[in-house]
């Protein structure tokens, strides 16, 4: 038997890359899937395409069960029905794997108002609205595993997308945000950054010979190796686990820090600008961090 055998999971964006492996993987464990996908361009345009269709054919062609989601996770009342649809489908929901996302990259100061909610909307929001609807599921039946696609772009920075960058940090304090609060129903709450070539990587930049040099090592990261990772936090195996970032990279799974103070500094007088000025700023200096992209962090060719 599979880890997810009788078990239900939605994964959002399902229709492509990360997703739809992360999909075809949960169904191979045991597990009926529902597929969400609602075929559009990486900036949310309609294209006319049904990928999550498709992964529904692949799935049941192998076997497993599955039906495809079709609305969108930014929307509050789409998100509800999606859950209710899957639940009357398939008698429950046991995990939602927050995937969905689109890019609407920018360098800051001439990125729009709709350049930022349009990528807010779909990752943070998009991840609220899901995770919401299934949490009266989760928290009546004693149980239930949110796993949520977070990014280096976030943890550590990267340029041009300021947008993305704030959606998926605030993914990652959501999701710890989760984990306290449901846990006391066996509610369990994790992000994860994965890294893999998809057609949303596929758009940054091969201007110069170091962003070609970039992408080349980029397109050795295969989305089908996320998914052992995500089928098993989503598993009883895992139940002890929560709150938690993590990454994968290939055949490379890391656990990330998470915020906790480095240095200290305090007065008996207490401070004035002057000596903060003075004082703080020089201590603290040498443990700074510097302005780094995730790609500077990352040197590594992927194993």
């Amino acid at each position: 038997m599979g880890l997810l055998e009788n078990k239900t999971v939605i994964v959002t964006g399902a229709g492509r890359g990360v997703g739809r492996a992360i999909a075809l993987a949960a169904a191979d464990a045991g597990a009926c899937v529902a597929v969400n996908d609602i075929g559009v361009s990486l900036e949310g345009d309609a294209t006319g395409e049904s990928p999550a269709d498709d992964v529904v054919a692949e799935i049941r062609a192998a076997g497993g069960n599955a039906i495809a989601l079709k609305q969108s996770v930014a929307d509050w009342g789409a998100a509800n029905a999606m859950v209710q649809e899957t639940v009357d489908t398939f008698g429950g929901i046991d995990a939602v794997i927050n995937n969905a996302g689109n890019l609407r990259d920018v360098i800051f100061h001439k990125m729009s108002e709709e350049d930022f909610d349009a990528v807010i909307n779909v990752h943070l929001k998009g991840t609220f609205n899901m995770s919401r609807a299934a949490a009266p599921y989760f928290k009546n039946q004693n149980g239930g595993a949110f796993l949520h696609m977070t990014s280096t772009s976030g943890l550590v920075g990267n340029f041009g997308q300021a947008n993305y960058c704030a959606a998926k940090l605030g993914i990652v304090g959501l999701s710890k945000a989760i984990a306290l609060d449901m846990q006391r129903f066996g509610v369990r709450s994790n992000a994860v950054a994965p890294f893999a070539w998809t057609r949303m990587v596929s758009s940054i930049p091969t201007d110069t010979p170091k962003q070609q040099k970039r992408v080349e090592g980029l397109k050795k990261l295969v989305p089908e190796r996320l998914a052992p990772f995500a089928v098993a936090i989503c598993s009883d195996q895992a139940k002890h686990v929560s709150g938690q970032v993590f990454g994968v990279r290939n055949n490379e799974i890391y656990l990330f820090s998470q915020s906790r103070p480095l240095r200290t500094a305090h007065s008996s007088d207490g401070w004035t600008p002057e000596t903060v000025a003075e004082r703080v700023f020089p201590m603290f200096e040498n443990d700074f961090y510097s302005l780094q992209r995730s790609g500077d962090v990352f040197t590594w060719d992927p194993v």
